[in-house]
Order: structure tokens, then C-alpha cells, then sequence
């Protein structure tokens, strides 16, 4: 089943466990993937979109959300 909601920073924040301003980070430095959405200049991700980057990004170690 595919999870098609939308995902802001706060949310994916909340997902993996850090302050907003580090997903804020993440993205200036190239770590998140591009949005799959950008509203009103606010970037969005759909929910399946960061739990693939989370499953597959550096450090993960085999990491469970």
C-alpha cells in the first residue's frame, strides 16, 4: 500500500527522532531527497518517499522506524 501523504519538516523531524532545524539542515547540505511537492515556497515529501531515504541513508545500521 502506498502512502501518499504529504510529509513537512516537522513531520519527518518527528519520524527520525530530531529537532525540525536539523531536517532544515539536512536539505541545505543535500541529504534529503528533492520534494515531491512545494506549496505556497514549503517543500512536502510524501511519507513513503522519507521512509525510503531513512531505510537507505548512511548510518541507518539497520535502524527500525
Amino acid at each position: 500500500m502506498t502512502d501518499r501523504r504529504l510529509w513537512s519538516y516537522k513531520d519527518i523531524a518527528a519520524h527520525i527522532k530530531v529537532q525540525t532545524d536539523t531536517v532544515r539542515s539536512y536539505r541545505k547540505h543535500g541529504l534529503l531527497p528533492p520534494p515531491d511537492h512545494v506549496e505556497s515556497g514549503k517543500p512536502y515529501w510524501y511519507a513513503d518517499t522519507i521512509r525510503v531515504w531513512v531505510a537507505n541513508r548512511p548510518g541507518n545500521r539497520g535502524r527500525r522506524s
